[in-house]
């Protein structure tokens, strides 16, 4: 196998074409370090959804404790916007008192849908990584375990040069921030999306420099594997080989648990409620009864409708049901 390129360094006028960033290349992926993880707990219920931060981000916890959650994904801004909001310490304060009072434990932040870290734009590029930045600094502040991230668009149709400022831009965010843990999204592959593999994720992570890529893993997101293409009906157990051969199916940090509306290998990222979907329920069955993730947070991001905590409840009943079936 041939050595891995250098990344770009999108900071210098010119250096798209090829100079070098300053910082080395990790040669290997290393072991994940220890984590605050549901593994540790005596008790434990690894579901949970996203929840709304409407009317302050302190009401998150007591929202996800409504549907009977101790895991929840959040945003920390309004994810349409680009204004970095400020937290006020109180905000904070009552944002942590809620989440232990409420026995929460795992959260995680979903970044901003306008951030595109494979971009081509410098511009563009430079406001998204200073985005996504802030966006990890929030969630350190908060104390949040991660942050799940898109990997974003690579415009000029030149994906490998989109991966390449990815890694850039995270590794330059996990630098400046310590704390969270930094998850790698798998896309639905759609257009110039980059993230649409195991490999594509494999590559932005090693591109990260060590000692930054211990903090980095993967989302896997059950709609986008699905219309990506990849079989969780006939293959399930050839998916997580492959992400074994790849990047490793423990660095699986977090399941995104959606049903889709397309059909499988359409890449068409519509989400449905589970087992109402073109993926069916015998696929989340084997999930959700899988030793080996038995104890990975999985989070709804099915449709809310008008009723979103029936909503929840629903697909959390439907979800909960399938163990040791």
């Amino acid at each position: 196998m041939g050595a891995s390129p250098v990344p770009l360094c999108p900071d210098e006028v010119g250096c798209w074409k090829g100079q070098a960033a300053a910082h080395p290349i990790a040669s290997d992926l290393p072991a994940l370090p220890a984590l605050r993880t549901l593994e540790s707990m005596s008790t434990y219920d690894e579901l949970g959804a996203h929840v709304s931060t409407a009317g302050g981000i302190h009401h998150a916890p007591g929202r996800a404790a409504e549907i009977g959650a101790g895991v929840f994904q959040i945003f920390t801004k309004q994810p349409s916007r680009w204004a970095e909001p400020r937290l006020d310490a109180s905000i904070v304060r009552d944002f942590q008192a809620a989440t232990e009072r409420n026995g929460v434990r795992f959260t995680v932040s979903h970044d901003s849908y306008l951030i595109n870290l494979a971009s081509p734009d410098r511009a563009l590029w430079r406001r998204s990584a200073d985005c996504f930045r802030g966006e990890l600094a929030r969630a350190a502040t908060l104390g949040l375990d991660a942050v799940v991230t898109h990997p974003g668009n690579a415009t000029d149709g030149d994906p490998d040069s989109g991966i390449e400022r990815n890694a850039t831009a995270i590794a330059e965010a996990l630098q400046a921030v310590a704390g969270p843990r930094v998850l790698l999204e798998l896309t639905a592959g759609t257009g110039t999306s980059v993230g649409g593999t195991f490999e594509e994720l494999n590559r932005i992570m090693r591109l990260i420099p060590a000692p930054m890529n211990d903090r980095v893993g993967v989302c896997f997101d059950t709609c986008h594997a699905w219309v990506g293409g990849l079989a969780l009906d006939a293959d399930f157990a050839g998916v997580w080989m492959r992400a074994d051969d790849t990047f490793g199916a423990h660095r699986i940090e977090l399941f995104h648990l959606n049903d889709a509306k397309a059909p499988f290998g359409s890449r068409l990222d519509r989400h449905a409620n589970i087992g109402e979907g073109t993926i069916g329920v015998e696929p989340f069955r084997r999930l959700m009864n899988a030793r080996r993730f038995h104890r990975v947070p999985k989070i709804l991001e099915t449709p809310k409708g008008d009723d979103g905590v029936t909503a929840d409840l629903r697909n959390l009943a439907v979800l909960r049901s399938l163990r040791g079936t």
